[in-house]
């Protein structure tokens, strides 16, 4: 056979299954091919005989879980909390002056900066909310918001693996990996992981929502949500060269090859993966395009999400829970992010403009549609922003004296449904908003906690790699029971 030439399925000649795959003429959509290969490039899927054990088919929890699945809300770049979610009167009185307290900041800032935003009571629960948040705000008697939340270093890409993977240097299995690693996913046309990042990658690229030494099945699949069309926000995921009735008799001389190779020889987990991530392929042609084709939701619904990047991914978060989708991961802020090290009155009027109305509109519209009882809705950044102002510094910002710094030593998160405590307030910062004060909640305590509500002991969902038993928590984290329901 030339190799560059098509298979002949009636030839009595032996093809390896390698050549038939880099030959067939399926061309499936990319994206579920590149998430079921992750970063490795290889799956090991469980084979009993001639059927394959999805790692994806639904799976139970250790214990009675109080949450299904997961958005998470990702503000990139670290949006401030005394700007937000944490009011500092305090702030007010000492404008302009140097605070009695300091912690180590990644640049050098100076005096009290008060909030150029108004503090407002929201909801039976009288949480405090920022104007930016006036919307998000109506929900506040759903939400609980994590005023202690603390990490290790004021630095970007180790904090962004911290919240993301739970470790800031080695490489890690994501949070998302995790969660579908334990429970798998309701609809097995689709991926288990979703992340929406429009405009390419985020800092740390993919390992954000890698797979690390999990299969890689677990591992996110990327979204460019910049785009609008179906097939470029999706590649390839319309095969307009082979009818649907000709990739299934494709996919059937695929496992009859394979049955026949496996009984002659050891089985080959590689090309098995192959083989699955195709098959997977094939079924999201029809699913996926549903999924994100938001034209498909009335026009009032719409509206109630409104314009922009932000507003469309989290309307086709809610359409991808609603199908089964296990963890979608929304970024905000990817391209233009939440650090903002100088003009932060501008940008982060600007930022809260676009992130608004549409989250408000994803907890009504779960709420209305009983979904948000067991759906865990989570926002916030890697770290939050110091409550003094940044000094002018070289290749960091313009020098206008009218930003913050990052600050890891304090800062909010707040969570919503999947058996949340709503309209609570849990732990606090110090007078100025510097540091976690009451009730700190360190990364590894908000995982840990996460985990619980999914079902899971963090101490034993583990997965053994290279003699170890490896956890989200590694050798830390305390669940913090106060914030559930």
């Amino acid at each position: 056979m030339k190799p560059n030439s098509l298979p002949d399925f009636h030839s009595t000649e032996r093809q390896s299954r390698r050549h038939f795959l880099s030959t067939c003429g399926m061309g499936m959509g990319s994206v579920g091919l590149a998430s079921l290969m992750g970063s490795s490039g290889w799956l090991s899927p469980q084979v009993h005989g001639d059927n394959f054990i999805n790692p994806l088919s639904p799976k139970a929890a250790q214990k009675a879980a109080r949450a299904k699945r997961i958005i998470h809300i990702f503000a990139n770049g670290g949006p401030s909390h005394v700007d937000t979610f944490d009011p500092k009167p305090s702030l007010d009185r000492w404008h302009g002056k140097e605070i009695p307290v300091h912690f180590a900041t990644e640049r050098k800032t100076g005096s009290a900066w008060r909030s150029p935003f108004s503090f407002k009571r929201y909801g039976k629960s009288g949480t405090e909310i920022s104007e930016l948040f006036s919307k998000t705000a109506e929900c506040a008697d759903d939400m609980c918001i994590i005023r202690s939340m603390k990490a290790d270093v004021p630095n970007h890409e180790p904090s962004l693996l911290l919240m993301n993977c739970g470790e800031a240097r080695q490489v890690r299995p994501s949070f998302g990996s995790w969660v579908t690693y334990g429970l798998g996913s309701d609809n097995q046309n689709m991926p288990g992981f979703v992340v929406m990042c429009p405009g390419g990658y985020p800092i740390q690229e993919s390992q954000n929502w890698q797979s690390g030494f999990l299969p890689g099945t677990y591992q996110g699949t990327y979204i460019n949500t910049e785009h609008t069309q179906i097939d470029r926000l999706i590649e390839n995921i319309s095969n307009h060269h082979t009818s649907p009735s000709a990739q299934q008799a494709q996919l059937n001389l695929l496992r009859q090859l394979n049955s026949r190779h496996r009984s002659e020889r050891d089985a080959d987990p590689q090309i098995d993966a192959r083989i699955q991530s195709f098959e997977l392929a094939y079924r999201m042609q029809m699913d996926a395009t549903d999924a994100f084709d938001i034209q498909r939701e009335p026009a009032h619904i719409r509206a109630l999400y409104g314009e922009g990047i932000q507003a469309r991914q989290l309307l086709i978060a809610r359409r991808l829970v609603e199908r089964g989708v296990r963890f979608v991961q929304v970024w905000h802020g990817a391209g233009q992010p939440w650090d903002n090290h100088d003009d932060l009155e501008t940008n982060h009027r600007r930022l809260a403009r676009e992130s608004d109305q549409p989250i408000a509109a994803l907890l009504k519209d779960l709420k209305q549609r009983g979904l948000l009882d067991d759906t865990l809705v989570i926002w916030g950044g890697e770290f939050g922003r110091t409550p003094t102002v940044e000094l002018p510094t070289p290749g960091a910002n313009s020098g206008k004296i009218n930003g913050r710094d990052h600050n890891n030593h304090g800062f909010s998160m707040w969570l919503a449904g999947g058996g949340v405590k709503g309209g609570s307030v849990y732990g606090s910062t110090d007078e100025f908003g510097f540091a976690a004060a009451e009730n700190p909640v360190h990364v590894h305590d908000l995982h840990a906690t996460l985990l619980a509500l999914l079902g899971f002991n963090h101490e034993t969902f583990t997965y053994r790699h290279a003699g170890r038993d490896f956890r989200l928590t590694d050798i830390h984290g305390r669940v913090v029971p106060e914030i559930m329901a």
